[in-house]
């Protein structure tokens, strides 16, 4: 590493190829310092970025390599807040985001048995999963120093849910080099251009310890992978293995909960179709609950907002009230003070009298009468 150490992240470690200098903005080198950049807290990326592009000497690469391995480090983008709260997931929740990756395989496979049942399931686990995630993000950027804005929250839960809809964005957000949010319609892959720090390592991110063999993520979800998977083998690439090897699938029935003992025939586009418009169905409700729980919020928001400036609106006058109270008394003081001096003057000048006549009747009474 080049001065920086990262922080717990779930064994995640990365597989380059041989032409992966190319294809990943450089070597492992790049990624090995990429890692723990994006795990830092958001205020300290610029300036530990410029310190790791300065450190590639400790590598003990040439310097040509040196020089492009530094350049590649100062050009690493800051990522947008919605992103780098979705890296603290990754660097110190992992295990949230590998439950939200298998979920979304499951729903997958739920889609292709066109099992209603199980994928109406499978959107309430993944409700739940989301809330319980976007929780979790809260409290980690909050434990960094930064909070985290409602818009920014419902951009880490779309880019969440992203993950669950589309294998290629659970691999972006569990990389820990996401720049910026994700989005799925649930229809087209989703868009991951620019969307990681190092172009192509979202593609082969890794645990040490994987998402779960096939078999382990079919027991949690209730599917059932192919024969002879590997740990840590997608059930598809086992189930391509079967066929090299036998000549045919040994890929049992996905969702073992069903209940299925055989392989399904293969559904007709209709039956696709319809199990593709219960899934838009489900999405399409869950988008309406969310709409709804906005709506409220923001009703909530702006009676919040009315009652303030109302109150700011009273005080504003109260204290108009106060400042003209306020003007009448000082001039009703200076009067009164005025007043007072002239009094006082006036009471100097009678006694100055009295003393001038009694001096005077003093001196009549000591003169004889002529």
């Amino acid at each position: 590493m080049v001065g920086l150490s990262a922080p717990g992240r779930g064994g995640l470690a990365f597989v380059a190829g041989p032409d992966s200098y190319d294809a990943c903005m450089g070597t492992r080198e790049l990624e090995g310092i990429a890692g723990p950049l994006y795990a830092l807290p958001y205020g300290e990326f610029v300036a530990a970025r410029t310190a790791a592009a300065k450190d590639v000497s400790a590598i003990g690469l040439t310097s040509a390599e040196q020089r492009a391995l530094a350049a590649e480090v100062r050009a690493l983008p800051k990522p947008s807040v919605a992103a780098w709260a979705v890296n603290m997931l990754a660097a110190h929740s992992p295990e949230i985001l590998r439950e939200l990756a298998g979920l979304g395989t499951s729903m997958q496979a739920a889609q292709d048995a066109l099992d209603a049942a199980a994928l109406r399931r499978l959107a309430q686990e993944r409700r739940q999963l989301l809330a319980g995630a976007v929780k979790t993000a809260h409290a980690l950027a909050a434990q960094q120093g930064r909070a985290i804005s409602a818009s920014v929250a419902t951009e880490v839960e779309q880019t969440l849910r992203a993950a669950t809809a589309d294998p290629g964005a659970a691999a972006a957000v569990q990389s820990g080099c996401l720049l910026r949010a994700l989005s799925a319609d649930g229809v087209d892959v989703v868009d991951l251009a620019g969307a990681v720090a190092v172009p192509g390592s979202h593609a082969a991110a890794v645990t040490a310890t994987g998402t779960g063999s096939a078999r382990e993520t079919a027991t949690v979800r209730g599917t059932e992978p192919a024969a002879g998977a590997r740990a840590g083998e997608p059930a598809a690439r086992a189930a391509d293995r079967g066929k090299a090897a036998g000549g045919k699938s040994t890929e049992q029935p996905r969702l073992r909960a069903v209940g299925q003992a055989r392989v399904a025939p293969t559904p007709s586009a209709v039956e696709r179709a319809r199990a593709g418009l219960e899934g838009a169905e489900e999405a399409a409700a869950e988008a309406d609950e969310e709409a709804r729980r906005a709506a409220a919020e923001l009703a909530a928001a702006t009676a919040e907002s009315t009652r303030l400036a109302d109150e700011a609106r009273e005080l504003r006058r109260r204290l108009d009230v106060a400042e003209t109270e306020l003007k009448g008394a000082r001039k009703r003081h200076e009067l009164a003070a005025a007043l007072a001096q002239q009094t006082a003057r006036a009471a100097d000048r009678q006694r100055r009298k009295e003393v001038l006549a009694r001096e005077r009747v003093l001196r009549l009474g000591n003169t004889p009468e002529g």
